[in-house]
């Protein structure tokens, strides 16, 4: 029996990539831990599902609010007020802070606007940032889903956030 065909929790494509991710950061030694926002850690939910990712998921931050961004992750509150929670400087910081903060090589950060309220013309509902990389090399992502659903919002930032990670595990040096 396959993990998917165990786990209805998520879409077989997501287990797929997330047991692919597992075997890739197992074979190069690299532990990873996530920052979340918006997904609320269904980043991290994903990965626990798999058996065997204690040998390389370290933690999940879930910080959904600014203050859980401060006090968990060291996020500047300057850099929240000047930039919002919704932005490439906090995603930026949410991933180093996630480095800073565990004993992990990558770290991927979500920060987005699920929906349904919450957007504006500047910001709308299905903006999300990513964070993602290694110290000193963290890259941010911007994605805008639309006004999809909340849900789907989610399990979109979800997949891009397999993708984000394995290719920062894959170019690990």
């Amino acid at each position: 029996m396959t993990v998917a065909s165990e786990n209805a929790m998520f879409a077989a494509s997501l287990l797929e990539k997330a047991e692919k991710l597992i075997e890739h950061s197992r074979a190069r030694g690299l532990m990873l831990v996530t920052a979340e926002s918006c997904t609320g850690g269904l980043v991290a939910g994903l990965l626990t599902s798999i058996p065997g990712s204690s040998d390389v998921f370290e933690r999940g931050f879930v910080t959904y609010s600014n203050r859980a961004k401060e006090d968990d992750l060291g996020v500047d509150a300057a850099i929240l007020a000047a930039a919002g929670a919704v932005s490439a400087e906090t995603a930026r910081a949410m991933a180093e802070g996630a480095l800073a903060h565990a004993q992990a090589q990558i770290a991927l950060s979500v920060t987005g606007i699920a929906g349904p309220g919450g957007g504006s013309a500047a910001k709308p509902v299905g903006l999300v940032y990513f964070g993602c990389g290694s110290r000193g090399a963290v890259r941010v992502e911007e994605r805008r889903f639309g006004d999809i659903g909340r849900t789907e919002v989610r399990l979109a930032s979800v997949a891009v956030a397999l993708d984000l990670l394995y290719a920062a595990v894959e170019s690990f040096a």
